[in-house]
């Protein structure tokens, strides 16, 4: 099945494509516009820039939003981990910002609404969360975001995100659990 991934994000198209086969995933293209992110939940984002990319593109679309909520911090960033540290901050901004808000050792989820929405089967949206704790010294270089500096409770060795290979982090994100329940759904 063709869908439509509602992200100019090229690290999660990249994701995508891997963790949904044998679907096609199709680039947005350049003239939709997608909605800002101002619900106040991931699956409330993810609804809303599906619903455009479907309604522009007349195909089944996905979207998705996720970021990081940090006990310590009420469940900070949250949906604004993106923004954290100001609307054009770079992933490097978010995650300084993190390092110091948060003390080190604190635990840690990542969090991923996934949305599917097509004109003869509804909407629908799948969540996929994974558990870890801020390190101190973020290292590695895989990955994005505040990878470098979360430790999965699923990797005993201590690695961070941003150290693992691919394939052992699309076992255990966030996105790879989203990915496969919305697989599910789909195969249902």
């Amino acid at each position: 099945m063709k869908l439509v991934l509602a992200t100019r994000n090229a690290h999660k198209l990249r994701e995508f494509e891997a963790l949904l086969v044998p679907h096609e995933i199709v680039e947005l293209p350049a003239a939709v516009v997608l909605p800002p992110e101002t619900a106040e939940t991931f699956a409330g984002n993810a609804l809303e820039k599906a619903r455009t990319a479907a309604r522009a593109t007349r195909l089944p679309a996905i979207a998705d939003d996720s970021g990081i909520e940090a006990a310590a911090l009420g469940g900070a960033p949250g949906v604004r981990s993106a923004r954290y540290a100001g609307e054009d901050a770079t992933d490097e901004e978010n995650l300084a910002k993190l390092l110091r808000e948060a003390p080190a050792g604190s635990a840690l989820a990542y969090v991923c609404a996934l949305a599917y929405v097509d004109a003869g089967s509804g909407e629908h949206v799948v969540e996929g969360r994974c558990t870890g704790t801020l390190d101190p010294d973020p290292r590695g270089d895989g990955g994005f975001g505040y990878d470098p500096a979360f430790r999965p409770d699923d990797i005993a060795d201590g690695r961070t995100m941003a150290q693992l290979r691919p394939d052992e982090k699309d076992a255990i994100s966030h996105r790879g659990r989203a990915a496969r329940a919305l697989l599910e759904l789909l195969d249902s």
